[in-house]
């Protein structure tokens, strides 16, 4: 039997089909994955802004500056908290990093004082006091003290000396640093905790010192 060859005005037809159907595609499923994910990330926008959001240090009435010890000190702590100002990657280029210091009260009937929040670098030179005041915590209470992105000061071994003190005995507060950076298309983040070198600090000791 002899083939039969398709004739243009088949192949002309089966090209109008084709695009046809592309355009279909495009209209009635392209269009509205591109749509949605707009939608999408308009609403997350609107979330993000309309959330109540307080800035690193915050004070108010369970964030307050004192200018002198509510009570008799009784008990406290002095914390060694490590931070990293930059890690290294690929060939050993730093990849810099925004700290914040987090220190909550977890005692849920007594308040703390923090008297001292002091900042290091990798050689173990202090770069800055970062609390001019005690600052006095409400129970369950929390701040932050942030140092951005592009304070290379600190290096791979930054750190922070923090200085807690109670007029009772109280549950120790949780106290680290969060490293974060999402400035690239893969972002980065990890926690480091706070270790106690020194408990039970003398009445007058972090009063002292934070008024240096």
């Amino acid at each position: 039997m002899r083939q039969l060859m398709p004739t243009p005005f088949s192949e002309e037809r089966a090209e109008q089909i084709s695009r046809h159907l592309k355009l279909l595609t495009f209209l009635f499923v392209i269009v509205p994955i591109v749509l949605l994910v707009i939608f999408i990330e308009f609403r997350f926008r609107s979330i993000e802004e309309n959330l109540p959001l307080q800035s690193p240090s915050v004070r108010d009435e369970a964030r307050r500056e004192l200018d002198t010890m509510p009570w008799h000190p009784v008990t406290g702590q002095r914390l060694y908290v490590p931070a990293y100002s930059h890690v290294y990657h690929q060939k050993g280029d730093p990849y810099l990093l925004t700290v914040t210091l987090n220190v909550r009260n977890t005692d849920v009937d007594n308040e703390i004082v923090i008297t001292s929040v002091r900042y290091y670098d990798t050689s173990g030179k202090e770069i800055r006091s970062l609390l001019q005041k005690p600052l006095q915590l409400a129970p369950l209470a929390a701040t932050e003290f942030v140092i951005q992105r592009d304070d290379k000061t600190g290096g791979s071994g930054a750190s922070f000396l923090v200085e807690w003190q109670a007029g009772t005995e109280v549950n120790q507060p949780i106290v680290e640093t969060v490293m974060v950076d999402t400035s690239n298309t893969q972002g980065i983040s990890f926690t480091a905790s706070a270790v106690a070198i020194s408990g039970n600090l003398p009445a007058t000791q972090g009063a002292t010192e934070s008024e240096e």
